[in-house]
């Protein structure tokens, strides 16, 4: 009975609401075809695959795969490409995470909304920019001899001739951070700025009436007020924190800077596809970092629970 009445219920809502199901399938089924059904092919991570056999000829190895990522021949270079993801994405987690949020408080500050309006818009736009041009225009920038940073540098007496940046490596994470500042930070203030427009006026104008100033305003009302949301966007950063973004990297980075670019993404890259390509390898490398993204989100989201309201699921 409890079986019928339930089927009824999602029949209605399904009734009710058919034209968001017909907006929603289009992206279900790309979800379908092109993160759910690949899952299949994670097998070969414990296969010493060919790609001449298939995945059903290839013969099983288990773990030896992952044995030889981690302390094998080579695996200098895959403990490498860990430590410097988990660098940039901390470094980025750092300068990346508050700025939009401490953009978005100010952006709610402001009572022109023509002025706030016309700012906002100039600092969305860097995000529709693709990493292709973003990257070009960091490397025109960054020319040691027609670059405007090192002739504003030289101009300066700062330097007495160009740098080449992007051939230092002690230079990459700088200029990897500023890049996804100045593309990103603009456009993921939209979400707390959002967050801020639905907290009542009334609280605001209770806070004024017991004599708070700007910064209490925005201390005792604002950051209380997207509290869950700040959280929400925490913990879907940590899930991400091992995805350092593949485009940027492999765009800037050169075999000189291998040492603080490399990252987990450009490594299974090279690995998989480029020279004598190792699927299996690749693939082993490539469920590591899936299953530590799979914990971290799970540890972010527990401890959340414990210390709030605020949780995913």
């Amino acid at each position: 009975m409890e079986n019928k009445k339930s089927k009824s219920n999602f029949a209605k809502m399904v009734e009710a609401n058919w034209r968001l199901y017909v907006l929603m399938a289009p992206l279900m089924i790309w979800l379908f075809l092109f993160a759910y059904k690949p899952m299949g092919g994670l097998v070969i991570a414990f296969q010493d695959y060919n790609l001449f056999r298939g995945i059903s000829g290839s013969d099983w190895i288990g773990f030896d795969n992952f044995k030889e990522l981690f302390s094998g021949s080579g695996s200098m270079y895959f403990w490498r490409a860990f430590n410097n993801t988990i660098a940039i994405s901390m470094y980025s987690l750092i300068f990346t995470f508050p700025l939009p949020i401490i953009l978005a408080l100010f952006f709610n500050e402001v009572k022109d909304g023509l002025f706030r309006r016309g700012v906002q818009t100039i600092m969305f736009l860097p995000h529709f920019l693709s990493e292709v041009i973003l990257a070009g225009i960091v490397v025109s920038f960054l020319q040691p001899e027609t670059g405007i940073i090192n002739i504003f540098l030289m101009k300066l007496g700062i330097l007495d001739e160009g740098i080449y940046f992007l051939m230092q490596p002690e230079w990459f994470r700088p200029v990897y951070i500023l890049a996804g500042v100045w593309k990103e930070v603009g456009f993921s203030s939209i979400v707390y700025f959002a967050a801020l427009s639905a907290i009542s006026p009334e609280q605001y104008e209770a806070a004024r009436v017991d004599g708070a100033t700007k910064l209490q305003q925005m201390r005792f009302v604002s950051l209380p007020g997207i509290g869950p949301t700040i959280i929400t966007m925490f913990i879907i950063k940590i899930g991400n924190l091992l995805s350092v973004g593949f485009e940027r990297v492999i765009l800037l980075y050169q075999p000189v800077t291998y040492d603080t670019a490399d990252v987990l993404s450009t490594y299974i890259y090279r690995l998989g596809l480029t020279g004598s390509s190792d699927f299996s390898m690749a693939a082993a490398a490539g469920l590591f970092n899936s299953v530590i993204g799979f914990v971290l989100v799970i540890a972010a989201n527990t401890i959340s629970k414990k210390l709030s309201d605020t949780v995913l699921w």
